[in-house]
């Protein structure tokens, strides 16, 4: 019997993908779920990727977890509910008592609902009273978020909707492979190339997504800061600036110029590998056309200088004029399902909803009031996801873990399992027995996307329903419901309500007036609208942001022009209207101001640095990371599924001919990948589209492939991102 459809999202990348889910009852009575096209919903159109066409396969009792589980003599065995949530309960009161507030920790995930992540800093900070919260989208675009508050006072991955890309005229897209991460998000690509747009494609490898640019640049790893910077000497020596919008838009121009002439195009063609005639090349077909977009991924920004090298590309945009300006501009492509909402409402470490800072006391005084507590009982700023996880065991006791598996997407992974096996209490919280949750002491079920109703943010900044399609198993809760059991057995009886939309209600007056301002929009407006971008305050003000994120000053009009309207078609507003006197939302950002006191971006004087760790003769090779189609993250849900599996059934290593000759590699035997922190064993895959002096590994893995046993630790100094992206290795047979 089948029932109707329920239009809702995927639950996989930041595109957030529209779809249809249809439960259907077999023969048996068992309930499976039917994934059908969503045509109407803006971003993808109905295109859906392999992961998304199987994700219901999760849903599935024989892959799922089906039950609490608790650790007797070492051994993960069946509980009931209130066992479980008794004993987490327990374990953290005791570490409080004998090792204070700061002993607890709390580690999130980038795929928590707005609703989860905002209960979880909640939680956090009002229950357990610790300041030590992070979570794993600290690795995934913490450079570009610190890159884009540097420069333009917010922090949202587009300032423009998607459908603005195949209108501008050129692009430059920064270590992304759009064409595996985010297969859907490939036709905006095709698209510019079609509308007579050029497409300029920075990567080490020759990926599916570089073979459709009109120029390929393939840069040593860990130099895109390099290459950025030489491509702005090479905009000021050719007289390319647009010095009115410098001086009407801009601040700190003369000394970040200074930085850049410093890089002149024959130091950086030595540093990079990319010719001085591609620097050229690259230069005419980024400053011709009226309009053009740099986009960067995790290629330039997991480094220990990813901050700076996004500041680079920043001042690229800004000396041409592009940010702010109809089809143009910065944007950084989120990687996680809720990267984007993940980090505006209190599961970082530093931060309090809407996007507030938490050592502000104004912030502070604002969201203690919506909680009902003394400011003065929120803590301070806390550890960072990593240095958090590699103090487990010593300043860290125990360790409350949602939707996160640090064993396999940690850097120095070897060293973090071993830090997670010498806490005092591990309890997590998931869907699946993760790697991570093998080692818990306590393993709690919990509702997948399809199961419960709540709202994400995805990579353009549109807040977005997703809506429960079926009922959840007997014996699966959500977790809003295990913080309010644990909240209610650890003394805070109220405060932590279950139904998501009422969390909503509380995380609106919660981010009221602040950067991510999402006080203006309700799960009706969601459901009618298809969307709603990110500010929008309530009553149609722009709350005491100055008017900065909204693009322009209280009390002013939007601007109906060309790229400046504040709904515009990407609000797509198919199945109802705005409520009356609403702030429409904001899809374009900067139209007229920035979000800075005075209103200008900032150029930031950047210079080029060396890895973290250079190779050398012991460890001669460099290693980069990254994703393939048919996997996503730490692989935990997808690894898990029969079709996606049979695609990707494996970790490999890809490395260059002249590379596989000198170490005597031979196509798909085993190749083992030796840095300073340890060892992975891979199948070998030869191939010209990689640098000779470059190694590649997916990260979804664990065991004795996993990459992230590998890469190095080292963390930028402002965003305390791992640089994954780069670490010296060598490679050699096995056996």
């Amino acid at each position: 019997m089948q029932t109707s459809a329920t239009p809702t999202h995927c639950p996989y990348c930041a595109l957030q993908c529209g779809m249809n889910l249809t439960p259907v009852t077999g023969d048996s009575g068992a309930v499976t779920v039917d994934v059908t096209e969503r045509t109407d919903f803006p971003v993808n159109r109905g295109a859906l990727c392999g992961k998304g066409r199987t994700a219901p396969a999760l849903l599935s009792p024989g892959v799922r977890l089906a039950s609490p589980l608790i650790r007797r003599a070492g051994v993960l065995e069946p509980a009931d509910w209130d066992e479980a949530l008794d004993r987490i309960a327990e374990e953290l009161s005791r570490t409080r008592t004998e090792h204070g507030p700061d002993a607890c920790g709390v580690f999130g995930g980038g795929g928590l609902t707005n609703e989860k992540a905002y209960t979880l800093g909640k939680f956090a900070r009002v229950v357990l009273g610790t300041s030590q919260i992070d979570y794993n989208g600290r690795f995934c675009m913490s450079s570009a978020a610190a890159g884009g508050i540097k420069a333009f006072g917010l922090d949202r991955g587009l300032p423009f909707p998607l459908e603005d890309i195949p209108k501008t005229g050129c692009v430059i897209l920064v270590g992304s492979n759009l064409a595996e991460t985010m297969p859907p998000a490939l036709r905006y690509l095709t698209e510019l190339k079609e509308n007579g747009g050029t497409l300029v494609v920075i990567d080490p490898r020759r990926t599916r997504t570089a073979e459709q640019a009109d120029l390929h640049l393939a840069p040593r790893p860990g130099t895109d800061l390099a290459l950025a910077l030489g491509l702005l000497h090479l905009v000021v020596a050719e007289g390319l600036t647009d010095e009115a919008y410098i001086q009407e838009r801009t601040t700190g121009w003369e000394e970040a110029r200074a930085a850049a002439m410093a890089h002149w195009p024959e130091y950086v063609e030595r540093i990079t590998g990319v010719s001085v005639p591609q620097l050229r090349e690259t230069v005419r077909m980024f400053c011709e056309p009226e309009s053009a977009m740099v986009l960067t991924a995790r290629g330039p920004e997991q480094h220990s200088k990813g901050t700076d090298t996004v500041g680079a590309w920043i001042n690229l945009c800004l000396a041409t004029g592009r940010p702010g300006r109809p089809f143009s501009g910065y944007g950084c492509l989120t990687g996680q399902g809720n990267g984007q909402g993940g980090r505006e409402h209190g599961q970082k470490a530093d931060q309090l909803p809407g996007y507030r800072k938490l050592d502000d006391p104004a912030a502070r005084r604002h969201v203690a009031e919506v909680w009902g507590v003394d400011p003065d009982s929120l803590p301070g700023p806390g550890r960072s996801a990593y240095e958090l996880l590699d103090a487990m065991g010593t300043d860290i006791r125990a360790l409350l873990l949602m939707a996160s598996n640090p064993v396999v997407s940690a850097p120095r992974a070897a060293h973090i399992e071993e830090r997670l096996k010498s806490l005092d209490f591990l309890a997590v919280a998931d869907v699946v027995l993760s790697e991570t949750a093998a080692l818990a002491d306590v393993v709690l079920p919990v509702t997948q996307w399809a199961e419960e109703s709540g709202t994400t943010t995805n990579l353009e900044g549109r807040v977005l329903l997703r809506k429960q399609a079926i009922t959840p198993p007997e014996g699966v809760h959500s977790d809003l419901h295990v913080m309010h059991e644990l909240a209610d057995r650890l003394g805070v009886e109220k405060g932590f309500p279950t139904d998501p939309e009422e969390v909503f209600e509380e995380l609106r007056r919660a981010s009221a007036g602040g950067p991510a301002d999402y006080s203006g929009i309700t799960y009706r407006r969601l459901a009618e609208e298809n969307g709603v971008f990110w500010p929008c305050p309530a009553g149609g003000s722009t709350g005491d942001s100055a008017g900065g994120p909204a693009g322009r000053p209280p009390g002013r009009p939007a601007d109906r022009s060309a790229g400046g309207s504040t709904s515009g078609s990407a609000g797509e507003r198919e199945g109802g209207g705005q409520e009356a006197g609403a702030h429409p939302g904001t899809p374009r950002l900067f139209l007229e101001r920035f979000a800075t006191p005075d209103g200008r971006a900032r150029f930031v004087a950047v210079n080029h640095r060396p890895l973290a760790e250079e190779p050398d003769e012991e460890y001669p090779v460099l290693l980069t990371t990254g994703r393939v189609v048919s996997q996503y993250q730490s692989g935990a849900q997808t690894r898990r599924v029969d079709e996606l599996n049979a695609a990707a059934p494996s970790s490999f290593v890809e490395l260059h001919p002249r590379l596989a000759e000198r170490v005597g590699a031979v196509e798909g035997e085993p190749l083992a990948v030796v840095s300073r922190r340890g060892r992975a064993v891979a199948p070998a895959r030869i191939t010209s589209s990689i640098r000779p002096d470059t190694v590649f590994m997916p990260f979804h893995w664990p065991g004795e492939g996993r990459a992230n046993t590998l890469t190095n630790p080292a963390l930028d100094p402002t965003s305390r991102m791992p640089e994954f992206k780069a670490c010296a290795v060598r490679v050699e047979r096995v056996g």
